[in-house]
């Protein structure tokens, strides 16, 4: 749990925090730049999270960020409320990220380890509790690395 938490803090989202979600996406189908701030709000740090792990850039990932956002803006009027909202928007992030990927080849990453030392750094959690999640995902491989990641945004 502790590097769930340290991934995003808020990922577990209750059903009423999921269904306060759809009302959103609704309303900002509607027009509605009020929802989409409150979307952004409740979702930023899974969907900067996800990009970063895969694209291992960090001006790239906040990148992604904003144009998640963007298409969630255009696109929202195509949500179908029958799956998780949170889903649906890391599949934006996801698309993004692989076009960003195919266009920019992989030229500039994000080492490993300051990519761990970010996610502790950014955790919000006690210098203790830092070392050890520092640690503990060190000596994961990049695909374990990954696979907890997208475990913690999924």
């Amino acid at each position: 749990m502790l590097i769930l938490s340290a991934i995003n803090p808020e990922q577990a989202l209750s059903d009423d925090e999921a269904e306060l979600m759809e009302l959103d996406l609704a309303a900002v189908a509607a027009g509605s730049t009020e929802a989409l701030e409150r979307l952004y709000n409740t979702a930023k740090a899974a969907v900067y999270s996800y990009s970063l792990s895969v694209l291992r850039n960090v001006q790239d990932a906040e990148d992604v960020l904003h144009d998640c956002f963007v298409n969630i803006f255009t696109a929202a009027a195509g949500y179908r409320p029958h799956g998780k909202p949170m889903a649906w928007i890391i599949t934006i992030a996801k698309n993004l990220c692989f076009a960003r990927l195919r266009q920019h080849n992989r030229q500039e990453q994000l080492p490993d380890e300051d990519w761990s030392e970010m996610l502790a750094d950014n955790a919000g959690l006690s210098n203790e509790d830092r070392l050890v999640l520092r640690e503990c995902l060190g000596r994961l491989s990049e695909e374990e690395n990954r696979i907890v990641v997208l475990h913690a945004v999924a």
